[in-house]
């Protein structure tokens, strides 16, 4: 796998601002070293962090009108049918109805072969967290659903490795937890932190078992030194605004990179700011930013194991924008990389 990452290769987050798969999926494809199957939560909730990745959820309800998603106990036997099928590896694939991007791209790149493609799960701490049941609690405080939550979400992942395989020699799958720059906070007492490492490494573990290569993605600030113990390889930060909240981490980093680890960099704004960013000044400052983190960590491996990304999903832009993001990302690349 890190053969096929070459210095500064580019790819995406996840979500896109499209209502239209098929013109997602060519963006995206025409746009990165290393393509992704798009989000697209402008064309349903259904596509939402925690609502794409809920299917096969025991007491799952879903109300499309009010775009609401919960789980509400009963007592009917949704328990052991999940146990069931969960031991007979079904009901693990993600369905269009949850994710028209990912179907399209199946569909669309059929008949091609890539080196590498890029898929994604929502991390089981943003997903449990997330998700509520009928009373407004976190299934994250109930132990089995929480159990239950991290064991769908790491069958959908060891499923995109799998299906991906069939298209791609390499497959990247980022667990995208925008909830870890919250953890910690008075907001989520009674996170424990050694269930944190548990249930971030049991995806991870799930990843790496399929022959995929585990990202993680923190759109904000983060605890990155425990997020490096959890075994990832990749870590995707947003390297625009939240640079210093990672560089605090150099130690680490340099043993990181030592291992074999790649740094993401979000360098390409994804905020407004996007629609007054300039090509060359975000270049000029991922140069100055890549030096920076160079002298921190004494490694020339900086250089070596880099991506470049946006900062974030691009879903919440407009169509123009984000092709502009997408552009700068080649742009950027093209720029440092010579």
């Amino acid at each position: 796998m890190p053969d096929i990452i070459t210095p500064f290769s580019t790819t995406g987050i996840g979500s896109t601002p499209h209502t239209n798969a098929r013109e997602a999926c060519e963006l995206v494809e025409a746009s990165f070293d290393i393509p992704f199957w798009p989000q697209l939560p402008q064309l349903s909730f259904r596509e939402s962090m925690v609502a794409q990745y809920a299917e096969g959820m025991p007491f799952l309800r879903i109300d499309d009108k009010l775009e609401k998603i919960w789980v509400e106990r009963d007592d009917s036997d949704e328990l052991d049918r999940f146990y069931e099928t969960h031991a007979e590896g079904a009901g693990v694939a993600i369905s269009a109805a949850h994710s028209a991007g990912l179907d399209a791209f199946l569909k669309v790149f059929s008949g091609r072969r890539f080196k590498a493609l890029k898929g994604h799960i929502t991390g089981p701490l943003t997903f449990t967290l997330g998700l509520k049941d009928a009373s407004g609690t976190s299934i994250y405080f109930d132990e089995e659903l929480r159990e239950i939550g991290s064991l769908i979400l790491q069958a959908k992942a060891r499923w995109q490795v799998e299906t991906f395989r069939q298209i791609a020699d390499d497959v990247i799958i980022f667990i995208d937890e925008p909830i870890f720059s919250a953890i910690g906070s008075s907001s989520y007492l009674g996170v424990d932190d050694d269930e944190i490492l548990r249930l971030l490494g049991d995806s991870v573990s799930a990843i790496e078992s399929a022959g995929g290569m585990s990202g993680i993605h923190c759109c904000g600030k983060a605890d990155w030194q425990r997020i490096i113990k959890s075994g990832v390889r990749i870590l995707n930060f947003d390297a625009f605004e939240y640079f210093d909240t990672l560089a605090i981490y150099s130690a680490d980093l340099k043993q990181f990179l030592a291992r074999g680890g790649y740094l993401a960099w979000g360098i390409v704004p994804t905020s407004d700011v996007i629609t007054q960013a300039g090509d060359e000044a975000v270049a000029d400052s991922f140069r100055k930013k890549l030096s920076r983190l160079r002298k921190l960590t004494g490694s020339d491996l900086i250089y070596k194991q880099s991506l470049i990304t946006p900062s974030c999903g691009a879903g919440s832009r407009t169509l123009a924008e984000t092709e502009k993001i997408f552009r700068m990302v080649r742009s950027v690349k093209k720029s440092v990389a010579g």
